[in-house]
């Protein structure tokens, strides 16, 4: 599947630190320990709506950790999918009068538009889900083969993974049974489908119904996936077992990421799936999570249609903690736009206030859990520091001793700015 274009990454002075991020697993910030090469695989849309601004800031937190890697002079294979079969798609295409193929490659271009506006650096392997289905159907194969999968007696040609043979079912969330039940009822799960061993036995195969698109399966099962087994297969065939983050957004703990991980280590027989699960919160409006089911939804293509610079967007996103529950408001973009104002003006001046300081803080407080508040405090103090020695006409202060990239400061910070934020300051 196509990706969409990288924009150019300037080079910072020296290199960053070592990453922390919050592991939802073990339940702490944890220091990330990439190999020369750092593996992402960050879970993507199902392509039945716009980008949203719950997407959006899914998708920025986990452009930093790239970004801050990159920094730390590690390479970095990013992976993510597209759920480009599923039940939403074709609601949604029936709701409509619309081909689901075309709703779907229609949303995802728009999609790839919104990540190349807000600046995102794209993934390595940018993969559908239609695409992966004859290695879905293998790993398929390989679980039922393996005795860890069956099939229901009810005609339906239903497979399911039978989750009593996995030890480590429950590590990942941290769930117990009830939540677990409550959510996978919530989150598109049957707990309370007869013939299932275990209420909690997730899909990995469903069987063809009318009006439905459908493959070959495995055992000569016509149907389509499961949602979990998609993401397993797609991350085990591109970046490899124990890889080193597994994000998507805080509704994705359970079940999904709980499932993908059980289905990869029975594939595998090894652990853990992911070394670190990290998880980005909810944006709100009004009140409410933001979400397509309660239609209070603000689209990136819209504001980016009414002629809100998509540097604000991404500046107000960034301007809460990635792990922080928090709220879209007409202030919060608002204010978005004159920090940008102000850090643009301050980025255009001949000299600035030393840029060390400010590479300095922007490298760790984006290296502790992601600290953008922090980060962008920082940057804050450099802007207003330059602009007050410009405006007083005393000049700005002297380079620091041996900093001879310091005397090119506003070119420096904007550098860092794009680097490591993702900001342009060129309009």
């Amino acid at each position: 599947m196509l990706s969409w274009p990288a924009p150019l990454l300037p080079t910072l002075p020296g290199s960053g630190p070592a990453l922390r991020l919050y592991d939802t697993a073990r339940g702490e910030v944890v220091q990330t320990q990439p190999g020369r090469i750092a593996r992402m695989y960050v879970c993507g849309i199902t392509p039945y709506d716009a980008t949203h601004l719950g997407h959006a800031a899914t998708y920025l937190a986990f452009d930093l950790v790239n970004r801050v890697w990159r920094d730390a002079r590690h390479g970095v294979h990013f992976v993510q999918n597209v759920t480009d079969v599923d039940d939403p798609l074709f609601e949604r295409a029936d709701r409509d009068g619309e081909d689901w193929i075309v709703l779907g490659m229609r949303e995802t271009a728009l999609f790839r538009e919104d990540m190349t506006a807000l600046r995102v650096l794209p993934p390595d392997d940018y993969v559908g889900a239609v695409e992966s289905i004859p290695r879905i159907v293998a790993h398929v194969e390989s679980l039922w083969d393996a005795g860890l999968a069956y099939q229901l007696d009810d005609g339906t040609g239903d497979v399911y993974h039978d989750v009593a043979q996995a030890p480590g079912f429950g590590g990942e969330s941290g769930y117990d049974e009830a939540t677990m039940l409550r959510l996978s009822a919530e989150r598109g799960g049957d707990p309370d489908r007869a013939g299932k061993r275990n209420r909690l036995d997730p899909l990995l195969w469903r069987g063809a119904r009318e009006g439905e698109p459908s493959w070959p399966g495995p055992r000569g099962i016509a149907g389509r996936p499961g949602w979990h087994i998609e993401c397993a297969a797609i991350a085990l065939d591109t970046i490899g077992m124990g890889f080193d983050v597994q994000g998507g957004g805080s509704d994705l703990v359970f079940p999904h990421h709980e499932y993908s991980a059980v289905h990869a280590e029975a594939l595998t027989g090894a652990k853990p799936f992911a070394q670190a699960y990290v998880h980005a919160a909810m944006i709100g409006l009004d009140g409410e999570k933001m979400s397509k089911s309660r239609g209070n939804l603000v689209f990136v293509s819209r504001l980016r249609g009414d002629g809100v610079d998509p540097m604000a967007i991404r500046l107000a996103l960034l301007s809460g903690h990635y792990r922080t529950d928090r709220a879209w408001t007409p202030d919060l973009l608002d204010r978005a736009l004159r920090r940008l104002d102000t850090w643009r003006r301050a980025a255009a001046l001949p000299l600035g206030a030393p840029a060390g300081p400010v590479l300095s803080a922007v490298r760790e407080r984006l290296a502790d859990d992601l600290d953008t508040p922090g980060a962008l405090a920082a940057v804050d103090a450099w802007a207003a520091a330059s602009l007050a020695e410009a405006a007083s006409g005393g000049g700005v202060p002297a380079a620091q001793a041996g900093d001879d990239w310091d005397e090119q400061s506003p070119t420096v910070v904007a550098d860092l700015v794009d680097a490591l934020l993702g900001i342009a300051l060129t309009p």
